[in-house]
Order: structure tokens, then sequence, then C-alpha cells
């Protein structure tokens, strides 16, 4: 069960708290700085510092404190606020505070709620605006048409501003959102991959040891014992490559990584061994100058290679294959061929083993094919991209020493090593 932690004691106040607070502590300040505070603070003399500061404490502190759960409340409290100034006319700009208060909580509504409810608060103001006009017209009060519009304008505004918020807020989430679906698509097509790669070589070698094995369990015993001893290694390697597979996706955050390594091209050896023991011989042969490469890389080589393997044996109906290593200077070169005839299931482009192939090789920027050989069999070649191995640091000339007699230089030893392993 995820349990989240609380957040801290003085972020779970209201806001409406700390505006409450902060009016309490001017207000605590006057009372020791002027004389009869509290009755400048309760009537009204046509000073700013009186009675139109209490209406904006009080306004700031409801908007604050419905501001939240209750927008709308908010919204308003601020024009309430308002209408309530203009009674002080001797202060005329008191009214236009309160009133940009709710143009405020408007803003808010556009970028944080719904459109209804941010339409609805941008309603409100332009519906007192639209009343007090009508009222100072009907009653003769001088009204100025251009101050409201100017005021309707504003709030607009306040309107647009909040909801290009609101909408730069959700093309933000949809683009986190498909974000995590790709990543999700990604690790999913990774763990497949890894699965097919890893169970459909092992379980197709399981079956032809035990296919050989009941062949021969009468005729020839100690056959059916080494085809056992060969399902018993290839089964236990199974289990382990699952069991560091679950490992990894258990792994929660935080927690240490898996013991165990993921294969790469030193265990190409191993492979060639167990090919071996399913009745076919891999020719195995490295050329270039070997070199670390990167994990991604060294584990895709490798796994190209198991699959290729895996299709000669369940498919090709040959017994001979040959796999090439060729270390680049910027690529490595995986090709594997053999001389079978191959069946219906063995053609380019179909099956989750080609497919899965050309997934690895297009993550890695690399250029991958497979296909019938012309002079028959059937071949998969790969290019991937490594890095170029660092320069060697310069190192200081030594001073010059008379030379030594000249020896007959011993002949160059071949840069292309080959392995074969079979029966």
């Amino acid at each position: 069960m995820i349990t989240e932690p609380r957040p801290p004691l003085l972020r779970r106040l209201p806001a409406g708290v700390w505006v409450a607070a902060f009016w309490t502590a001017i207000v605590l300040f006057r009372f020791f700085t002027r004389v009869d505070e509290l009755r400048h603070l309760l009537e009204y003399q046509g000073n700013t510092e009186d009675m139109p500061l209490v209406v904006t404490a009080v306004v700031t502190t409801l908007v604050a404190f419905l501001l939240v759960r209750l927008p709308l409340a908010a919204v308003a409290a601020g024009l309430a606020g308002g209408v309530f100034a203009l009674g002080m006319w001797t202060q005329p700009a008191t009214a236009p505070v309160q009133f940009l208060i709710a143009e405020g909580v408007v803003a808010y509504c556009a970028a944080t709620r719904s459109r209804l409810v941010s339409t609805l608060a941008a309603g409100m103001p332009l519906a007192v605006l639209a009343g007090l006009f009508l009222w100072g017209t009907v009653n003769g009060q001088p009204v100025n048409p251009y101050a409201y519009l100017g005021l309707a304008a504003t709030v607009l505004i306040a309107w647009l501003i909040g909801n290009t918020v609101h909408q730069s807020r959700t093309h933000a989430e949809a683009l986190r959102g498909r974000a995590a679906e790709q990543a999700v698509t990604a690790e999913r097509l990774r763990i497949a991959r890894e699965l097919h790669d890893m169970v459909a070589h092992n379980i197709g070698i399981i079956a032809i040891q035990a296919g050989m094995g009941s062949r021969v369990m009468d005729t020839q015993p100690a056959e059916t014992r080494n085809a056992l001893d060969a399902i018993e290694a290839t089964s236990r390697e199974t289990l382990a490559g699952l069991r560091r597979m679950l490992g990894a996706l258990r792994q929660g955050e935080g927690e240490a990584a898996p013991l165990e390594v993921a294969p790469g091209l030193d265990e190409l050896d191993r492979l060639v061994e167990r090919t071996a023991g399913a009745g076919v011989r891999v020719a195995l042969t490295r050329r270039g100058a070997a070199r670390p490469v990167p994990a991604e890389v060294d584990l895709a080589a490798y796994r190209i290679v198991q699959e290729a393997v895996t299709n000669v044996v369940k498919h090709s109906g040959t017994r001979d294959c040959h796999v090439t290593v060729e270390y680049g200077a910027e690529r490595l070169a995986v090709t594997v061929v053999d001389l079978g005839a191959g069946t219906a299931a063995h053609t380019p482009g179909t099956g989750y083993g080609l497919a899965g192939m050309r997934e690895r090789v297009a993550l890695l920027h690399g250029e991958f094919s497979a296909g019938p050989r012309h002079e028959g069999g059937f071949r998969v070649a790969a290019l991937l991209p490594i890095p170029a191995a660092p320069a060697a640091p310069a190192v200081p000339a030594a001073p010059a020493v008379p030379a030594a007699p000249a020896v007959p230089a011993a002949p160059a030893a071949s840069e292309t090593a080959a392995l074969e392993v079979g029966p």
C-alpha cells in the first residue's frame, strides 16, 4: 500500500488564516501608534486609513477563505465590497480596488475551473456593472459610459488570461499523459522482446533435446542422459533469466539494482555450445579489435544472434550456421548465415522474432536486414552504431638511445580470429 506523507502543518493552514493574520498584525500595530484607533476604523472620516482599510481587509480575507472551495462566492464577496465602497464618494479609488480583487478571482476561475464556472464568474461582474450603469441612468446620477466599458474590458482581459493559462495547463497535461503512455508501451515492448528472445531460444532447445532423448531412450541410454543434462542446464538458465527479469520489474524506487548482469557478446561461446547440443554446428568468427561497447548495444547484439540461431534450429533444417561479429571504428556488425531450406515461417518480416530484432536495431538507430539469399539459405545482418574508442593520451618522447642491431621481425598475426564450436 502506497501512503503519501502529510504536508507540514503550516502548509495545511488555509490561505485565509495567513491573510487574516496579516491584517490583524497591521491593526494591532496601529493600536499602539495612534490614539482612539477603533473609532477611526469604524467611523468613516474620508481617509483611506479608516473604514476603507477595514473593507479591504474583510474582502481579501473572505476571498482567501472562499477561493478554493467556493470561487463564485469569492467573486461575490469582492463585488459586494466594491458596491459598499461606492458610498465613500470622497475616496473614489476604494471601489475599483475591490473590483480588481473580484477580477483576480475571475482569472483564477478561468485558469483552474470548468468553462461553466469561469463563464459564471466572468458574468457576475459584468452584470453588476450593467446594473450600476442602469441604476445611475434611471436615477439621474452622473455616469461615464467609457469608465464602465473600460472596467468591462478588464473583466474580459482577466478571463482571457486565465483561460490561456488553463489551455496551456491542459495541453501540458495531455503531453505528459501521452509521454507516459508511450513510456509504458515502450517498456511493454522491451519486456516482450526480452521474454521472447530468452524463452523462445531456451524452450526450443529443450524441446529438441527432449524429442531426441525420447527417440533414443531404449537404444542409447547415454545419449538420453546427455539430453536430460542439457534440458536441466537450459531450464536452470531460463529460470535464472526469468528471476532476473522479475527482480528488475519488482525493483522499487531507491532499492539496489539486481546483482545479475544482462547477457552480452561474451556469452556467445556458451550460446554456441548450447546450440551444438541441439544438433546445429555454429561457426563463430570475431573480426577487428574487440573492445567494450555500451550495455544496450552489447545486449542487442547478443539477442539478435540468439534469436537468429534459434530460427536456424527451429526452421532452417540445416546443421550448419555461421555467425560473424565485426568490430568497426564506429559500428558493430553482426551477421548470421545458414544454408538451410527454411520453412514458411522462415520468411522475412513475419513472426515476433524478426520484428523484435528490427525494433532493437531501430531503437539504437542502426540498420537491419533479413531475408533469403540467392545462393540458398537465410541471412540476418545488423549494423549497430557504437562510440569511437577514446584516443590514448600523448606520452612525452623518451631520450634517444643507440640503435640496437636489427633483428628479423616475426610474422604478424592475423587480425581476424575464428572460433568454431560443434560436435
